[in-house]
């Protein structure tokens, strides 16, 4: 049996980068213009600066009155300063009045503030007399006052590169009438999995058969970390069916196969990959647990990456991430997966010579976190959908002790 020379994750990493970043690239790194309204989950290409100041006028940010901060000078319960109504200012209208000494004017959240003004007092610390307003509280200048140009100034960066835009995104450029963004083309994406023990998950597993867990997943998962699926299918352990699913869906820039990885009998991923490359496979196996027996290659003439996982849904699933969806984030600017300080609940032994990734679960403790370990072989699912996360346990480390501060990084891509 062929023993495994395996890359640590850096290496893995590392290589992936060289095979998309060097020669015909352009799937990979292009970018497209598009409406704003379509946009929602799409990664910016480039930065977007504002073409604009936000406000474009200075607004309240209270109900209350417009006042000249210097006429409310040791104003209190006990002795307030009464100012004369000047105006009353509607919302969506400028302002309509200037402030001279000594006067006031009714402004809404959101509202103009008059030329004049300099501050504004919340309305529970006034109250009206016959055409005046009694003001029982001093205004220091800019109270709650937004300023041209606060929130966003004109020029400024709103959203940088590299940006996943959600809700919020899509009001930021809104507020600025930014209808056309650019943003990266989603790398294509085809998902095979193999092995004759899988069914389809509608049917029912006779002895010795399992639903295709992986398919449904990978397919997920690589949706939510920024590929663009074009094809799924599955496939018996024999190698010319293996071949042929492959050659079909070599237009794709990613092949993923999973199953068929490892140095069984009826593993044949290596030497499809082979069969069918150049220069073909440049990494079979990974310093990582779970998901050792992972296998890259890289097709040039069609700038295709390959990519051969484990069979073990953990494994798939995790190696997927730490590799393919990493990938993209390096390619399109975004920023790492969120992680949350904790301690660890036990002690954790740690995979000589591979990085381990121990899926925990989060427990609140005090003002912080424990992260217990959720156990489970690399085929159990559920030690994903049980966990909140996962701990990383670097491949130099014997394992975690007990209380040891650690970092929970999320399964979010």
């Amino acid at each position: 049996m062929k023993l495994l020379t395996v890359d640590t994750i850096d290496e893995a990493r590392q290589k992936l980068l060289n095979c998309v970043t060097h020669g015909n690239t352009r799937r990979w790194i292009s970018a497209e213009l598009i409406e704003t309204r379509f946009a929602l989950g799409r990664v910016l290409a480039t930065d977007v600066n504002s073409p604009e100041d936000v406000p474009n006028f200075r607004r309240s940010s209270v109900d209350g009155y417009a006042v000249i901060s210097a006429d409310t000078v040791g104003a209190g319960e006990a002795l307030p300063v009464l100012l004369r109504l000047a105006g009353t200012v509607e919302m969506g209208k400028p302002a309509g009045v200037v402030l001279g000494r000594g006067e006031c004017a009714y402004v809404p959240t959101g509202g103009m503030i008059p030329e004049g003004a300099d501050s504004m007092v919340m309305v529970e610390h006034t109250e009206p007399f016959d055409g005046e307003i009694a003001i029982y509280q001093s205004a220091a200048d800019g109270s709650y006052v937004v300023r041209v140009g606060e929130d966003v100034g004109r020029g400024e960066i709103l959203l940088p590169r590299g940006r996943r835009i959600g809700s919020g995104e899509m009001g930021a450029l809104a507020s600025v009438g930014i209808t056309e963004i650019p943003v990266y083309i989603p790398p294509s994406i085809s998902i095979i999995s193999s092995g004759d023990e899988l069914i389809s998950p509608p049917a029912i597993p006779g002895p010795g058969e399992i639903r295709d867990v992986n398919t449904p997943a990978l397919v997920a998962l690589a949706t939510e970390s920024g590929f663009r699926v074009v094809d799924v299918q599955s496939a018996k352990d024999d190698e010319k069916a293996l071949e042929d699913a492959v050659r079909l869906a070599m237009t794709s820039d990613v092949i993923v196969l999973s199953g068929g990885s490892s140095q069984g009998a009826k593993d044949m991923t290596e030497r499809v990959f082979a069969n069918l490359a150049t220069p073909g496979v440049f990494t079979h196996g990974v310093a990582v647990k779970p998901g050792k027996p992972t296998i890259l290659g890289y097709d040039e003439k069609t700038d295709t990456l390959l990519v051969g996982l484990p069979g073990h849904p953990v494994s798939a699933l995790v190696v997927f991430r730490i590799l393919l969806s990493w990938l993209t984030k390096q390619l399109t600017g975004q920023k790492a997966s969120p992680s949350f300080p904790a301690r660890i609940a036990c002690n954790i032994a740690g995979a000589p010579g591979r990085t381990g990734y121990q899926p925990v679960v989060l427990v609140p403790d005090g003002d912080g976190y424990i992260a217990e370990p959720v156990f489970g072989k690399s085929g159990m699912i559920s030690t994903l959908t049980k966990s909140d996360g996962y701990v990383v346990i670097d491949m130099n480390k014997e394992g975690l002790e007990k209380g040891e501060a650690v970092q929970v990084f999320s399964w979010e891509p």
